[in-house]
């Protein structure tokens, strides 16, 4: 069995349970932080949907530079559409490099570097799960809270919530 035929449900599973907390962003509230020091709404969604472009990043290159130009952080998105669209078109597009990623590319090493600053290395896979997967299961926990304090009913995810059952 190749390792794409267990980390594609996984990536699946996980990037369809983004999508549906990112579907019940209130679009009024986007502007809405919890206190000074966090992301606004927006901001959180926004980074939430850029996530899976990581794995475009380890996936197709053996190293990544935190101090590269290209790395600047894109401008918040302020619709619950754009923010939806915006992961989609990264969800499908890393789907597409990862099903057709081999084996030993998976398990290749990959590095995340700030200028010639190695800030860690590992094998791709490990990569892939800890920035694209995991990391987005970490934002999606964060973005229930800032709907629960908005009165938002949560989806149904690992199992029932209070609001809805699986």
């Amino acid at each position: 069995m190749a390792v794409t035929d267990t980390l594609l449900p996984e990536f699946d599973q996980e990037m369809a349970a983004t999508r549906l907390v990112l579907e019940r962003l209130p679009d009024a509230a986007f502007d809405w932080k919890p206190c000074a020091n966090a992301y606004d709404l927006g901001g959180l969604a926004t980074h939430l949907a850029q996530i899976p472009r990581w794995g475009r990043a380890i996936l197709g290159q053996d190293t990544h530079d935190l101090a590269a130009p290209s790395d600047a952080p894109p401008a918040t998105l302020t619709t619950v559409g754009a923010v939806l669209e915006r992961c989609d078109a990264h969800v499908r597009e890393v789907r597409s490099n990862l099903s057709d990623t081999a084996d030993a590319q998976l398990m290749a090493p990959w590095s995340l570097k700030r200028g010639s600053q190695l800030i860690l290395s590992m094998p791709r896979i490990a990569a892939f799960r800890a920035f694209v997967v995991h990391h987005s299961i970490h934002h999606r926990g964060q973005l229930t809270v800032y709907l629960r304090l908005h009165d938002v009913p949560l989806p149904a995810l690992y199992g029932f919530t209070a609001d809805e059952l699986m």
